[in-house]
């Protein structure tokens, strides 16, 4: 299976950075600028690691993974939070299961790509 990311996130400028960042280390990168784009390329059939931002408009991080599950999306995919929170909000405590890991903003480069290439060896 080819090594996937998909970042999720309405920052511009966390999406570029990521991507650059993920690049570098020879893996494939799609980003989705919100909730409704993720889940499109969910459809489309990414199979992956989700870098999902919580705090985003319309649909946020929690409802998008909330629809991921609704659709049966989840068993192709590892989701990691992007977060600025410390802790996750009790908004959707029922999810917290679907989430791995949190990333806590602004993160280190090389801890993100040690998380990540930790969770895709579980897709493997």
């Amino acid at each position: 299976m080819e090594k996937e990311v998909m970042i999720v996130d309405d920052d511009l400028a966390v999406l570029k950075t990521c991507k650059k960042i993920i690049i570098r280390n020879n893996l494939t990168v799609r980003t989705a600028e919100s909730g409704k784009a993720c889940l499109k390329e969910l459809e489309k059939g990414f199979k992956g690691i989700i870098l999902m931002d919580i705090i985003m408009p319309e649909m946020d991080g929690w409802d998008t993974i909330n629809e991921i599950v609704k659709r049966g999306y989840i068993k192709n995919v590892i989701i990691l939070m992007l977060t600025g929170k410390d802790q996750p909000g009790e908004k959707m405590d029922n999810l917290k299961e679907y989430v791995l890991d949190y990333i806590r903003k602004p993160f280190d480069s090389e801890d993100l790509i040690k998380l990540i290439k930790k969770y895709l060896s579980y897709l493997e």
